[in-house]
């Protein structure tokens, strides 16, 4: 690297630490520099921004952040949490296990994990405490089971994946279902062994009226998964288009079938849409303008010849990264991760013959696990605002969840099978049957 290059990174990590956000930390240590070695702000600002605004994929970001949104200013994610309970409240530790399932229904709409905690996190919270759980185990289940929004289809990160890396949407999509199940099988795992161990509460059994009532006032909101992923894999819309379908359709239920979203509260949805839509786009900014620096420094080709040339085996490489990862996610921001260290390392992943759907859905697991990782996981600082709860209580309670999922992250790192064995049914070919 230049010595450009190493002052732009030493002004990236002290803006970064100081507290600037990391888009606004992106693009200034990418102007110093640009400004360094020469080179014209005009061109680079105008072929970064082309990049990003030409992009077809990418619009569907705020179409999903928006119907998420949607969905949680409207209480439709209340309807979702009953339906849950429906199924499995009945269990002992029955809360926590609702907890879950919520989330696996919700992740088939949002696409996000904040937007999964945020929403529906709060109220999960909130009543497992009421339930007698304690609150540090309630928080720790909320922060948990959000993971998995981004892994089932739609995700937000997958389609920024795909934009970074020239992978397709949709074989993404199907390969995240298996694994997001079996994460979520896990945690469950978790607290099925907790609720023995510590005498968790059992649900009463729902009366017939008030399971049937539940199934009538869910299946609406119940569509959207089926409208969305049915749409993607029948080749009736693109991604992007199917974004459109599910803000559409998040709409309409919220204003005309279950009427629960004033419309004056529409505004305020549009504003927060808009504001999380507008730090997605500075910082893919910012990760545009280190990319070009990353591109005209030939950092990644120089990384990929170099890797390929130890000789090292795909097994040792996917375990060299996943460690990697997971010690970053500790520190660094998702979005970070994802739009600048992917860029750089996929020229070694394909000179290896490493398929990029598999490993594209496992680095994203693994990122998602940094969100609840100490000392600076996001969603754990999310819930505890929106919950009170002490961050101290949820790192507390978390740490058997975080040993299961990074156990389970090993297991779909080598055995690729799990992963890609949907996309294979679609057509796709993987570009090795084995890491």
């Amino acid at each position: 690297m230049s010595l450009a290059v190493v002052i732009m990174l030493g002004l990236f990590f002290l803006w970064m630490l100081l507290g600037m956000p990391i888009g606004h930390a992106m693009l200034m240590a990418g102007i110093v520099y640009l400004l360094l070695t020469g080179q014209d702000l005009a061109i680079v600002a105008t072929q970064s921004l082309n990049g990003m605004f030409s992009s077809f994929v990418l619009m569907s970001v705020p179409l999903f952040i928006l119907s998420a949104d949607i969905m949680n200013a409207s209480k439709i994610t209340d309807r979702l949490f009953e339906f849950a309970n429906l199924l499995v409240g009945r269990l002992r530790g029955g809360l926590a296990h609702v907890n879950v399932v919520a989330s696996v229904i919700f992740s088939g709409m949002s696409g996000s994990a904040l937007a999964d905690a945020a929403g529906p996190g709060k109220l999960e919270v909130d009543m497992m405490v009421k339930a007698g759980y304690a609150p540090g185990f309630a928080a720790a289940v909320s922060t948990t089971s959000a993971i998995v929004g981004p892994i089932i289809p739609p995700s937000i990160p997958m389609v920024l994946y795909g934009v970074v890396s020239n992978t397709s949407i949709g074989y993404l999509f199907m390969a995240g279902v298996i694994p997001g199940i079996l994460l979520s099988l896990a945690q469950m795992g978790v607290i099925a062994f907790q609720a023995r161990r510590r005498n968790f509460p059992v649900q009463p059994r729902p009366t017939r009226a008030h399971a049937i009532e539940t199934v009538k006032t869910t299946l609406p909101a119940l569509f959207l998964p089926v409208i969305l992923l049915g749409g993607i894999y029948s080749g009736a819309v693109t991604p992007t288009e199917a974004a459109a379908v599910a803000a559409a359709y998040a709409l309409i239920l919220a204003l005309v079938w279950y009427r629960s979203l004033p419309l004056r509260k529409l505004v305020d949805v549009f504003v927060e849409s808009s504001r999380s839509t507008a730090i997605v786009a500075i910082t893919i900014a910012g990760a545009l303008v280190m990319n070009w620096v990353v591109a005209s420094e030939q950092i990644p080709d120089a990384l990929g010849a170099w890797m390929v040339s130890l000789d090292m085996s795909p097994l040792v490489f996917l375990f060299a990264v996943n460690v990697l990862f997971l010690i970053l996610g500790c520190f660094l921001d998702t979005l970070l991760m994802l739009l600048v260290l992917v860029p750089i390392l996929m020229p070694a992943v394909i000179g290896l013959g490493i398929d990029p759907v598999h490993f594209g859905v496992t680095i994203i697991i693994n990122m998602m696990i940094g969100l609840v990782t100490p000392p600076m996981g996001q969603l754990m600082f999310l819930i505890a605002g929106v919950s009170g709860i002490p961050v101290g209580a949820i790192i507390r309670e978390v740490w058997p969840f975080l040993v299961v999922l990074i156990a389970l992250l090993f297991v779909l790192v080598y055995v690729p099978q799990l992963t890609l064995w949907l996309p294979e049914l679609l057509g796709y070919q993987p570009l090795s049957a084995a890491p």
